[in-house]
């Protein structure tokens, strides 16, 4: 004889409960997607997650073409409880651009960002605090600055470069560059950023620490111990912790009055020096958004920023190079009419502007394969985007800057650096559709230094190294790691170009 579970009794009303839930759900989502192109019908509580997060070149390709079907210019989902927009047109990814306030838009550069990168990351400051802050941040991108760095990012980028071509003669394979040039723009980072205050050991940590925020950003945000995005929000915390105690050593250095030796150095510089003014003027109270673990946090937030990114753009350099040829044979020309290996002498920023075909390249780069292809925002009030559409409170919107790179520039389609030239300008007449380092207050205030670490690897890279792809089906497809690389991790085949390598002075 069975005996009744006490549940029995009660399960008609839980599945009525749940049955209402997912009724209720639906509802609220058809009622905010009103006309707008998107799913019917969503899956209760996770909706699209599960495709999002299983193929996301196909989930976001999926929202550019059910934008492209209507004049709109829009699509919507819903992700685990968020109803999301999709923006494919550029003016209104201005609009959303130029409404990053309080009563309007919150820029949160990742659907979960606030819980992973902590309430006061630089990308959540708005209004006047956001402006004050990005002035004090203006005097680590001086020309003074940038030669500073660019000097650096040579030393780098050539230590690796060599590992590299060594790596693939001992493999006498293809090897992937995804990894190899992450490593690279890693070290960069924290070579221009707070140069000679990490140590050897210090560095290890850091790049662990960075595997695991990087793996994190890839995952959902399940916040209990042993979880992937658990484990990235707590290395977030000793990244920024380990960058604070880089600043409090710079300071003490810059107090002594010795040089500038990179970005931590500059930034101290500049606030040692409003702190005297200050202080002479009988203020004794320290400037604003100058503790060690502000401007740790800062560091972090442009490490984060620099380091994706410029992985994605020198991956796709060097896919487009191989596939064009013509491209290359004029970066090796120019750059050599300009700059000999041989010479053992850095590139300086004089030469570097010199470079302007190789400058076209860079840009057309970053246009046709921007890293970041979507700047999710937060709608913070219903929000009247069109004559017909409110995106309601709360939605992510996601403005498509990928999508932008293909609106109004001539035949967007085919990878013509000349577009860029003097003669054709179309950077100019075509500049609200290029929106790679975004737009409004919030564009990318370190885009110079990230274009000069660009177009300074294309230099070498080019002049320094024979490479080709190994070529296979599909192996050009995006990926998104989260930026977009090429779908088999840029698989080439390397050898020394050069007669000899450079040896820069002093190294």
């Amino acid at each position: 004889m069975s005996i009744a579970s006490p549940l029995t009794p009660l399960l008609p009303y839980i599945t009525c409960f749940i049955i209402l839930l997912v009724l209720v759900e639906q509802i609220k989502y058809i009622s905010k997607k009103r006309s707008i192109p998107g799913p019917s019908v969503v899956l209760p509580f996770i909706g699209n997650a599960i495709a999002l997060v299983r193929n996301p070149t196909k989930f976001w390709d999926q929202q550019s073409s059910l934008a492209k079907s209507t004049t709109a210019g829009l699509s919507v989902n819903y992700i685990i409880g968020n109803f999301i927009v999709f923006i494919r047109d550029t003016e209104l990814s201005h609009k959303v651009f130029a409404n990053v306030r309080p009563d309007a838009f919150r820029l949160v550069g990742h659907p979960f960002g606030k819980k992973l990168f902590g309430e006061h990351n630089l990308i959540y400051m708005t209004g006047q605090d956001h402006k004050n802050l990005r002035r004090r941040i203006a005097p680590n991108f001086t020309p003074r600055a940038l030669s500073t760095y660019t000097a650096l990012q040579q030393i780098t980028i050539l230590n690796h470069l060599k590992s590299w071509v060594q790596l693939s003669h001992k493999a006498q394979a293809p090897i992937p560059l995804r990894v190899l040039a992450r490593d690279m723009n890693l070290e960069t980072s924290q070579t221009v950023f707070v140069g000679p205050y990490l140590t050897p050991k210090a560095r290890q940590s850091f790049e662990r620490d960075y595997y695991l925020f990087n793996v994190g950003l890839m995952k959902l945000p399940i916040d209990l111990p042993g979880m992937a995005f658990r484990n990235a929000r707590l290395a977030v915390d000793r990244l920024a912790g380990t960058l604070a105690t880089c600043t409090a050593m710079s300071k003490k250095r810059m107090e002594n009055g010795e040089e500038p030796s990179c970005l931590i150095d500059y930034w101290m510089q500049d606030t040692l020096r409003e702190i005297a003014e200050a202080q002479l003027a009988g203020d004794t109270s320290p400037p604003p958004y100058s503790s060690d673990a502000e401007i740790g946090g800062y560091l972090f937030d442009f490490l984060f920023a620099a380091q994706d990114a410029s992985t994605s753009s020198l991956l796709w350099a060097v896919t487009l190079l191989d596939s064009h040829p013509d491209v290359l044979a004029r970066v090796r020309d120019e750059v050599a009419g300009i700059w000999s290996p041989e010479s053992d002498e850095l590139i300086t920023t004089d030469q570097l502007r010199e470079m302007r075909y190789t400058q076209a390249v860079a840009r057309e780069v970053v246009r046709f394969r921007p890293p970041a292809t979507l700047v999710p925002h937060i709608a913070a009030v219903d929000f009247p985007l069109t004559e017909n559409y409110v995106v309601p409170k709360g939605a992510i919107v996601f403005p498509s800057v990928y999508e932008s790179s293909f609106q109004g520039f001539p035949e967007p389609d085919r990878f013509d650096p000349d577009r860029f030239s003097e003669e054709r300008q179309e950077d100019q007449i075509y500049k609200r559709n290029f929106l790679a380092f975004g737009a409004g207050a919030h564009q990318c205030v370190g885009q110079r230094y990230a274009l000069n670490h660009l177009v300074l690897f294309i230099a070498m890279f080019a002049s320094l190294i024979d490479f080709k792809r190994d070529r296979t089906d599909g192996c050009d497809d995006i990926a998104y790691v989260p930026t977009i690389c090429p779908k088999d991790d840029c698989r080439v085949f390397l050898s020394r170009r050069c007669v000899r390598y450079p040896s820069f002075p002093g190294h």
